[in-house]
């Protein structure tokens, strides 16, 4: 089966970011993290909501009710779809203008997890930041303390093994997961130094095999469980940036990518658009969701 790419619609993002499948109103949700745009998109609709939130945003996840629960700088927060009303859940214990909240996904259980990402961190200095999950009853805990840029978190089938990149350090990382407990047995589940890129967004899909985007490398790559490649896909942007599945079978990525960002530039008439990716080895799984509800 040869994999097709296609953009959708005329929006353009400064940084698309964090899309994810609203499976209630058949749409794929995704940002633009610089501007606080949320958009909204049902492909047979052709015209996408849009709606304001404050920038910038780190990512957006589902929630069970129509809404999406939301990581901003230092906070979490509920974005309701109906209301266009934004309520901040907790906040989170970052106290520096160089760190802030990126990306994020539910677990099986509906907390959200979410890493930061430390900017313009001198060599060798301590990370600050890490990884925090918030529970539905809006209590925050942090799960880990040295991760300087994480994205592309995501969970294996039987949600037990957590998937988290670094990008900076061109490392995605496997853990063992209990939503009730401690991240355990950190290694390593791959490293992209061989692609001159660090991986961004990531999602895994039926068979257990983990996504990731290369965004300096303008490619996708499909990793096995256990952490060999499987397929490099070419991507016709110049910085994609994250991807999840969706359609009502799951068959389709919708893939996200930069314009003008505060370090990239896209060169390409289609940089900051959405796109979709058709004709998959294999079907991605329905999102975990926040349980708000």
């Amino acid at each position: 089966m040869t994999v097709a790419i296609t953009r959708i619609g005329e929006t353009k993002d400064q940084l698309g970011e964090s899309p994810c499948w609203d499976a209630d109103a058949q749409a794929v949700c995704w940002i633009d993290a610089l501007a606080g745009t949320l958009w909204r998109l049902a492909p047979d609709s052709g015209a996408p909501e849009r709606h304001a939130i404050p920038g910038p945003v780190g990512s957006i996840a589902p929630c069970r009710s129509d809404a999406v629960v939301v990581a901003l700088r230092d906070s979490f927060a509920r974005y309701d779809f109906g209301s266009r009303s934004l309520e901040v859940l907790a906040v989170v214990p970052i106290d520096h203008p160089d760190v802030r909240l990126n990306d994020g996904k539910c677990d099986a259980a509906g907390n959200f997890v979410a890493g930061t990402m430390h900017m313009n961190r001198a060599p060798g200095a301590r990370v600050l930041g890490g990884l925090y999950r918030l529970r539905p009853d809006r209590s925050v805990e942090q799960l880990a303390d040295d991760i300087g840029f994480a994205n592309g978190p995501c969970f294996s089938p039987d949600a037990r093994t957590l998937y988290l990149a670094d990008s900076l350090e061109r490392t995605i990382w496997a853990y063992d997961y209990d939503p009730r407990g401690p991240l355990r047995n950190k290694r390593v589940f791959t490293r992209t130094d061989r692609f001159d890129s660090g991986p961004d967004g990531a999602t895994v899909d039926e068979k257990g095999f983990l996504w990731t985007v290369l965004t300096r490398a303008a490619k996708l790559a499909r990793f096995a469980p256990d952490g060999s490649l499987e397929r490099l896909v070419d991507v016709p942007a110049t910085y994609p940036t994250s991807l999840c599945f969706g359609g009502p079978r799951f068959e389709q990525l919708y893939l996200t990518t930069i314009s003008r960002s505060t370090r990239l530039e896209g060169s390409l008439p289609g940089d900051g658009g959405l796109f979709l990716v058709e004709g998959l080895p294999a079907a991605g799984r329905a999102p975990h969701r926040f349980a708000d509800s």
